[in-house]
């Protein structure tokens, strides 16, 4: 059974780029059957799809977030990352990474989904 685990720092101050890890055990990110996600929710936004790589290293990315978010994948360490240039108190919010058959998630209901990791953006 697949498990996903987030982490990095908990605090991030605005302007500075925010960087997550997702370690994947018990499943390869090299399988092609699925996409590689972050998500993040905030009671302010709710549930937000952020991006998605493929095992290919094809990347998608929300257009809402124009060009600050960047995926990218460690083969040898089994772990996929998140860097999200520029922040703001805006982007304070609990960050998932999710493996799932399609490159875009919009519930909880779909994929496996690490347990989250809370990322708080202040001075």
């Amino acid at each position: 059974q697949v498990q996903l685990q987030e982490s990095g720092p908990g605090l991030v101050k605005p302007s500075q780029t925010l960087s997550l890890t997702c370690t994947v055990s018990g499943g390869s990110i090299t399988d092609n059957n699925y996409y590689w996600i972050w998500m993040r929710q905030s009671p302010r936004k709710g549930l937000e799809w952020i991006g998605a790589i493929a095992s290919s290293g094809s990347t998608y990315y929300s257009p809402a977030l124009k060009s600050r978010p960047s995926i990218s994948m460690d083969t040898a360490k089994n772990q996929f990352t998140l860097q999200l240039t520029s922040v703001t108190p805006a982007d304070t919010a609990v960050y998932y990474c999710v493996r799932a058959t399609s490159v875009v998630v919009r519930s909880t209901d779909s994929g496996s989904w690490g347990q989250g990791t809370q990322v708080t953006v202040s001075s």
